[in-house]
């Protein structure tokens, strides 16, 4: 495969033979927005940004950028995407949002620009539920094949374990329906991998019975912290794989979107899914309201799943944790007077159970996962001694890294079959490269 071309060798007239999509190019209307990831600090600078209105578009993009020697990359919604296809030929999928629920089955069939609010809504009225993240505007497939850790995880585990099969664009232009029973080497890798093996047209995956849930966010003064967090690591050991939790150490924006009795304040704020009724809820929190102290505010209700809206902790620093001591805890306290958000989240439970069909999501025997939103310097170096080490893929924004996130025979094998589906290594613009 010939080598990209740099961007000021790039000819303006780039074509995409049989693409029926829109194609910006660089001046010309919509491509400033279109070419956008979510993280504003990359700022990309593809040759062409086409809307890919089927799989035949998908088709004709990834022929075209091959035959021009170009890098080639798909953007649902950005979320995931942390290199930058410079000069290339960057694909947008969000018209393929495409949703079907199959309820007796309790199936969802989805396009690859389908966003997790979009499959909520269509599993809701049949009291389903997927395995989505914290937020609706997150894409499916992209969450999907990094692993996806939902709020349902210690109950049903990660989104990957759920996938039944993929519908995959290869690198040499076939497609191919990768499941348990056909191509099982790359239905296998796809379950955790990410998107470094072809481009998923199509997603299937288990729908779960969850209608009804008691979610929300309690907060605390701050000066609870300390001992919240000192009580949450007692209590997460008796804690049921149905609720999910977080303590978070947080300042709170100081403005009229913010509830007046914790506007502008630092608080220790409990985030908490469960998935059963209220009254047990409150039974299983009890010890950690006690610790806490009487809250400033306490927003857990009863709720459906589609309307528990977590919300998302920006990642700037992961770590993984066995255990959080009380040095940890000390360094935590600290950090939370410079960054934003301080983030503690359990593990646990189907997490980090494995069988004969679970993918290569990595680092199963997480307990505990600390984000903090902010670049603390000397963090790192405080915390390494006391972490588990390694790292999760959807949370890994240097793809130098992405063998952090696996076993060491995982990885092995990933790159076996990354060399097998994809030997010219057109799909690098991602996380598992040859």
């Amino acid at each position: 495969m010939s080598q990209p071309h740099r961007i000021q060798d790039i000819r303006d007239d780039i074509s995409i033979p049989g693409f029926t999509g829109p194609v910006h190019r660089p001046g010309e209307p919509g491509y400033d927005e279109q070419r956008r990831a979510v993280n504003p600090a990359l700022d990309a600078r593809p040759a062409v940004v086409a809307e890919a209105y089927g799989a035949g578009d998908l088709r004709a993009a990834l022929l075209a950028a091959r035959a021009h020697g170009l890098l080639f990359a798909v953007q649902a919604t950005g979320h995931g995407t942390h290199v930058a296809c410079d000069g290339g030929v960057l694909v947008k999928t969000a018209p393929m949002a495409s949703v079907l629920v199959d309820p007796v089955r309790e199936v969802a069939r989805v396009g690859p620009g389908a966003r997790w609010g979009e499959v909520l809504a269509a599993a809701a009225p049949f009291g389903l539920a997927p395995l989505s993240g914290s937020a609706p505007s997150v894409g499916v497939t992209g969450y999907t094949l990094g692993g996806g850790l939902g709020w349902l995880g210690r109950a049903y585990g990660f989104a990957a374990d759920s996938v039944l099969r993929a519908e995959v664009l290869l690198a040499d232009g076939r497609h191919v329906t990768a499941s348990a029973d056909g191509h099982p080497e790359l239905f296998w890798a796809l379950r955790g991998g990410g998107g470094g093996f072809g481009v998923v047209t199509a997603l299937e995956f288990r729908l779960y019975p969850v209608a009804e849930v008691c979610s929300g966010f309690a907060y605390f003064p701050i000066e609870a912290a300390a001992d919240t967090l000192a009580a949450y690591r007692r209590w997460i050991e008796d804690a049921p794989d149905e609720i999910s939790t977080a303590v978070v150490l947080r300042r709170m924006p100081d403005d009229d979107g913010t509830p007046a009795a914790v506007r502008g304040r630092h608080v220790v704020m409990i985030k908490v899914l469960y998935a059963g009724p209220s009254a047990e809820a409150r039974r299983l929190l009890a010890p950690l309201w006690r610790a806490a102290g009487e809250p400033l505010l306490d927003e857990i209700r009863p709720t459906t799943f589609a309307k528990s809206s977590m919300g998302g902790t920006p990642v700037r620093h992961l770590d993984l944790f066995d255990a959080v001591g009380d040095e940890v805890i000390g360094v935590l306290l600290r950090t939370s007077e410079q960054a934003g958000t301080v983030e503690v989240r359990h593990w646990g439970g189907a997490l980090g159970r494995t069988g004969p069909d679970t993918g290569p999501v990595g680092r199963r025997s997480t307990r505990l996962s600390v984000i903090v939103d902010t670049v603390v310097p000397g963090l790192a170096d405080e915390l390494r001694p006391h972490a588990s080490g390694g790292g999760f893929l959807n949370f890994m924004a240097d793809p130098s890294r992405t063998a952090a996130a696996y076993e060491k025979d995982d990885y092995a094998r990933l790159r076996e079959i990354k060399r097998a589906y994809d030997p010219d290594g057109v799909f690098h613009v991602g996380h598992v490269t040859l």
